[in-house]
């Protein structure tokens, strides 16, 4: 009966699975997916030429780097949302298995490119950061360990998940990355909390990690330096946060005009970490406040499907992403007008970078796979159940 459907509608027998796909899915998602990639593109062409120019490349390698890039995104993220959420989980454990690994040897194998951090591989064509793929992948496997510590006879998974995080979190503050280990952290107190985590034991951690956080700035000149150019007073106009800052108060409420901005002349990494000036910069208080909207718009409509799920580990993990989607968000806008210090962290599906997109592609794809509707009993009838 229709009516004991909860948020969709059954499947006829027989669907065509891309008909099926397309009646379930998140279609607010995977449009504004879209519509960031596109807005990332257009800040490319303004912010990728003096790069192109000072390495000897043509104005747009960049930008057609981004666009091969964006197109592998979109295919990884359209096969994950065509998964079913029990193989979602098992390729998500296997790919944080090798991310896993492939974070821990970067020491070994490793390259920092010139900044100070060994993050990437360098594979001569391109270079592969790890880390990236190694976020959604720790989530969904946190999110199955939680879960399955709610079933009768269940794993310690609350516990496990914890000690996964502790060891994935050294392993990144070994790098250094303390902005993607803040992030793991984050996401995992998230995935834990909307697991029914104690509020005590929260805060606890909390303190835990201010506790490791004074420790950092006391034993890491690195963290301490970036730590002490935020606190300071005063802007110093020849660090990128004084470009950005200079940039953003330009930019107005409509901008200085296409192409007419100088910050990505200044800033080198104005197509990455700090595009969000560059937008500021030529688009004005317009442009930066409908990616915000998009960003927000994101995380709405997921958060409100997934509160009708009824799958606690879909439930969990996908609810981890849209964290680890917004809080990454927030921290690249938040370093360019400088309400948080500088963390080297890219605009989700903005940004330039091909680590960055296709691993987002892959996160969006299995969140996408995670709220699509499906045919569901009421809550009533689930706990009727398990009164029986």
């Amino acid at each position: 009966m229709t009516e004991m459907v909860y948020g969709s509608v059954p499947a006829a027998r027989g669907e065509p699975i891309v008909s099926k796909w397309w009646r379930t899915i998140d279609k607010w998602t995977l449009s504004s997916i879209l519509i960031l990639f596109s807005i990332g593109l257009l800040l490319g062409f303004a912010s990728s030429p003096p790069l192109a120019e000072k390495n000897g490349f043509g104005p747009f390698h960049y930008v057609e780097r981004q666009m091969f890039f964006g197109s592998l995104a979109f295919l990884a993220m359209l096969l994950t949302s065509l998964m079913s959420v029990s193989l979602v989980r098992r390729l998500a454990v296997i790919g944080f298995v090798a991310a896993l690994f492939a974070t821990a040897l970067l020491p070994i194998f490793g390259t920092d490119f010139g900044k100070g951090s060994i993050r990437w591989y360098s594979l001569g064509f391109a270079s592969l950061q790890p880390s990236e793929f190694l976020k959604p992948g720790f989530i969904v496997v946190c999110a199955w360990l939680m879960a399955a510590s709610e079933e009768i006879n269940g794993p310690p998974g609350r516990l496990w998940s914890f000690l996964l995080a502790v060891s994935v979190v050294v392993i990144l503050v070994f790098q250094p990355d303390f902005g993607q280990a803040s992030l793991i952290i984050f996401c995992w107190g998230v995935v834990y909390f909307v697991a029914g985590a104690p509020i005590a034991l929260l805060i606890c951690i909390a303190g835990a990690v201010v506790g490791a956080g004074t420790f950092a700035y006391r034993a890491s000149e690195h963290f301490a330096r970036r730590i002490d150019g935020f606190l300071s007073p005063d802007v110093d106009p020849r660090t990128q946060l004084g470009y950005a800052t200079n940039a953003i108060q330009e930019g107005g409420f409509l901008g200085v005009g296409v192409g007419e901005g100088v910050v990505k002349w200044s800033l080198p990494d104005a197509h990455t970490d700090f595009i969000i000036a560059v937008a500021a910069e030529e688009y004005g208080f317009v442009l930066v406040a409908l990616i915000i909207a998009i960003f927000a718009g994101i995380v709405v409509s997921s958060l409100v499907r997934l509160m009708r799920e009824r799958d606690t580990f879909a439930r969990l993990a996908g609810t981890g992403l849209v964290a680890m989607f917004a809080i990454q968000a927030v921290i690249n806008i938040g370093v360019a007008v400088r309400l948080l210090p500088a963390k080297g962290m890219t605009l989700p599906f903005v940004s330039y970078g091909g680590s960055s997109l296709i691993a987002g592609g892959i996160a969006i794809g299995m969140l996408l796979a995670f709220t699509r509707s499906r045919p569901q009993k009421d809550i009533t009838d689930v706990m009727a159940g398990r009164r029986r």
